[in-house]
């Protein structure tokens, strides 16, 4: 008995030495975890949403609005009667008292938004949710409804902004916005708003995705959450566990017209510079470059002798755009705002229509196989569409006369008046016109199509047929993968990089 006391006692001494040992060896390797504290438990792993949902439910609100009623069609003719039949009476009474149409109820619209200023009664929804509005209307947490005016919109984020009058009177509860850029997949989210009429409906999930384009807007760079979205969501906010608003709820995926766990909300860090312009200006006031960009491929970046595929090409520079004044060429690519890297095409424009009109930037491009700086004053996009300068471009050089080619997969001609009159081209077009495309060539995959102009390749702009066979043939001579061609479509410019084909030997 003596002996089997002994051995427990002894296993029981190995166990606590053995733990002893592991923890200090782990703690002289840097490896030891430290404990996690209770604030950080909940974070990660809420064990109960209600705490929040009720503190931020005060500050989701519903929104209905009375679009103006569509005047529907007349009706048919009207039936004939025997004469003197009381119906015809009725019937010619009911159509005079209508002018002539059938009577129709205006349209209603359900969503959701929530108050960022309790003291100036402000309150943020989707635009779509307000669109062609003659009464809109709020309902907040207490079932106290009242009416609200329209401050303004922006289309192309689909934001709108809504005020309330005597909101200083009403103790209203106000949420505020949080850093959208700091949220990472697999993050909490809580969605609060009125989907199909259900006020203060609280779904959670997690960010499934970030910068997701739905190609519904020039700026898409969406959150994308599996937290349950349904009709009526819209405009509502997109929480994170800190209670602080990172995404407005605006758009779902769907094949049902119910939630299927993909769900889409404008990034805060996108939504509060154009709900402060908004609130300020009555309307947006966005920053633009004047310019029109692409894509950059490897191709194109091979082409131009960049290292990696990165940055925005200009396609296209506005003829009384800043770019213009300040020397930036079809055939740049931006690499750099200021201090921030343009890591692909659709992000440039996100990023100069957050600057203000008037601020001074500096810009890093490539251009003639190296990086160079020039300062460029921003200016406002929405002048620039107001005063039609949008589509305008720089135009390019004279042309020549010249002869007929075929090469690289397509036939091409030097421009006359003879071709500009039957492709219908403009008279200042200038460049060498793509007169045939063959089939299932390389030219045809990448989208070129007869009628279309060719004004530079490989930035050397193009006056006659005979300068693309000699650009091509240099460029054979100096070993290049590929050239770049500038097209004109008649309405835009774009950049394409064409394979050089070698012969076997």
């Amino acid at each position: 008995m003596r002996i089997i006391y002994i051995t427990v006692v002894m296993c029981i001494c190995a166990l606590f030495w053995i733990h002893s040992t592991q923890q200090s060896a782990a703690k002289n390797n840097g490896t030891a975890t430290p404990p996690v504290s209770t604030e950080s438990q909940t974070l990660m792993i809420p064990a109960s949403f209600a705490d929040l949902a009720e503190k931020l439910s005060p500050g989701v609100v519903n929104i209905s609005s009375t679009q103006k009623a569509v005047i529907p069609q007349d009706f048919p003719e009207m039936q004939q009667f025997p004469e003197n039949s009381p119906f015809e009476d009725f019937f010619k009474e009911f159509m005079e008292r209508r002018g002539g149409r059938i009577p129709s109820l205006p349209a209603a619209s359900l969503g959701s938004g929530f108050i960022i200023d309790a003291q100036k009664g402000y309150i943020v929804t989707n635009n779509h949710v307000i669109r062609d509005a003659e009464d809109i209307r709020v309902t907040f947490v207490n079932d106290i409804t009242v009416d609200a005016k329209l401050i303004g919109t922006d289309e192309k984020t689909d934001i709108a902004i809504l005020q309330i009058d005597n909101a200083e009177e009403m103790g209203l509860k106000a949420v505020t916005f949080g850093d959208s850029n700091a949220l990472r997949v697999g993050d909490w989210t809580l969605a609060i708003g009125n989907p199909f009429g259900l006020g203060g409906s609280v779904t959670a999930g997690i960010v499934s995705a970030r910068a997701r384009n739905i190609n519904s807007g020039p700026y898409d760079d969406y959150i994308q959450t599996d937290a349950s979205i349904n009709r009526g969501n819209s405009g509502g906010p997109l929480f994170n566990l800190k209670g602080k608003v990172i995404g407005i709820n605006t758009a779902i995926y769907s094949t049902t017209g119910g939630s299927v766990g993909i769900g889409f909300s404008i990034p805060s860090s996108l939504a509060k510079p154009v709900i402060d312009q908004i609130i300020k200006y009555g309307r947006t006031r966005r920053g633009w470059l004047g310019v029109r960009v692409q894509r950059v491929t490897e191709e194109i970046a091979e082409t131009l002798g960049l290292e990696k595929a990165s940055g925005a090409l200009i396609a296209s520079v506005n003829n009384q755009g800043p770019a213009k004044d300040s020397g930036l060429k079809a055939g740049d690519i931006i690499l750099k705002i200021n201090d921030q890297k343009i890591k692909e095409m659709r992000s440039l424009p996100r990023i100069i229509a957050e600057y203000d009109v008037g601020t001074k930037v500096k810009i890093v491009y490539w251009r003639n196989n190296k990086k160079q700086t020039m300062h460029v004053t921003i200016g406002e996009l929405e002048k620039a569409e107001n005063d039609g300068m949008i589509k305008t471009h720089t135009s390019s050089p004279l042309q020549k006369p010249g002869t007929d080619v075929e090469m690289m997969g397509f036939s091409l001609n030097t421009l006359d008046d003879s071709l500009r009159n039957r492709f219908r081209l403009p008279a200042d077009t200038k460049g060498v016109l793509i007169s045939n495309v063959t089939l299932l060539s390389e030219a045809a995959q990448k989208g070129l199509q007869k009628g279309e102009v060719i004004v530079e390749i490989n930035q050397q702009p193009v006056f006659e047929a005979k300068d693309v066979v000699d650009i091509i043939e240099k460029a054979k001579a100096n070993g290049r993968k590929s050239v770049l061609l500038l097209i004109n479509n008649k309405t835009n410019m774009r950049f394409v990089a064409l394979l050089i084909k070698y012969e076997e030997k």
